[in-house]
């Protein structure tokens, strides 16, 4: 787990070849885009461009298993263009994820956390991807303070949904 003044380019490179983790979750500003110069996410030290990005999910690729899931739980990482999905499922894609959840608008932080941590225990348990994001959207639906969708909606699964 990286936090905060630790979440550096190069740790985060570190980490992720030091490992071959089958789940890597990434909560940090970003921005993904049909237009490669408006694709980013942001590390503590700097911003990470789409191809610096795809590089260095590429880079954790040689020699461990395949990855699994990518999953991006913060600001807008997928909200853009109409393009802009393709440009997040083809970073995935190059990087050899074989799904990626991403948020598509500024999503607030507390239900985000209720949501992954029920997405996560739904996984845990053998449901599929997609199935355990549905539910993890219904719980929090469940509860009054975050019945409307913009709680609970802003994510989306691009890739193998199983």
């Amino acid at each position: 787990m990286l936090l905060n003044r630790a979440f550096t380019r190069d740790r985060l490179q570190q980490e992720m070849n030091s490992e071959p983790f089958p789940v890597v979750h990434i909560s940090t500003h970003g921005r993904f885009s049909s237009d490669p110069q408006q694709t980013m996410i942001l590390a503590w030290d700097q911003p990470l461009n789409v191809n610096q990005f795809s590089s260095l999910l590429e880079s954790r690729q040689r020699g461990h298993s395949e990855l699994e899931l990518l999953t991006l739980s913060a600001c807008e990482t997928a909200q853009g263009d109409k393009r802009s999905i393709l440009g997040l499922a083809g970073v995935a894609y190059r990087a050899g994820a074989r799904s990626t959840l991403a948020s598509l608008w500024l999503v607030n932080d507390k239900s985000t956390v209720i949501l992954m941590e029920n997405f996560y225990q739904n996984l845990k348990v053998g449901m599929p991807k997609a199935e355990a994001l549905r539910q993890a959207q219904l719980t929090l639906r469940q509860n009054p303070k975050y019945f409307h969708p913009y709680w609970w909606a802003g994510f989306v699964l691009v890739g193998g949904w199983i």
